[in-house]
């Protein structure tokens, strides 16, 4: 796949993930807006499923995530989405319930989708309390789970692209 996942650190407290989609940004934010197309493609490495999928995108709104592994091993989420700037920005906080748990409290993660032509570029940036948080999250192997979620997005977008059901 030609687009690929880009990881940094720009501080001690921040993960800067970035993902060119081929598909246009309201594509890429329906995507990523309704809990029935989330599920389609937001959960992890190969022979994970996500297993619960509560989502009220607005301001204020919760959301409550939650995955499990081929071996039975558990992860969730859950937080608070603080602003909401359809089809251009989203800003949540993030709290790990189980699994995952190196990466300490809540966490910040505002995403930033900008249009380029026919493509999108995905911009979130996660905001941890403390380098040892950012460390571990980074020390978790995040990056392989998040990278074959967006490539399954990807297949996704292209395959509503040519009018098939996403």
């Amino acid at each position: 796949m030609p687009n690929t996942l880009n990881v940094t650190t720009p501080t001690d407290l921040e993960i800067v993930l970035t993902r060119t989609f081929d598909a246009p940004r309201t594509l890429v934010w329906e995507a990523m807006s309704k809990p029935e197309l989330l599920q389609q493609w937001l959960f992890g490495p190969p022979g994970w499923v996500m297993t619960t999928c509560e989502d009220d995108l607005r301001v204020g709104g919760t959301f409550r995530w939650a995955w499990s592994g081929p071996d039975g091993t558990g992860m969730a989420m859950h937080g608070v989405y603080r602003e909401v700037t359809p089809p251009e920005r989203v800003v949540r906080t993030e709290v790990f319930d189980f699994g995952c748990n190196a990466q300490g409290g809540e966490q910040l993660s505002p995403m930033h989708l900008q249009e380029a032509g026919t493509k999108t570029n995905l911009t979130l940036t996660v905001l941890y309390d403390s380098k040892e948080a950012r460390d571990g999250a980074l020390a978790s192997g995040m990056e392989h789970g998040v990278s074959a979620g967006y490539n399954r997005l990807e297949e996704m977008l292209q395959a509503k692209a040519i009018g098939s059901n996403a």
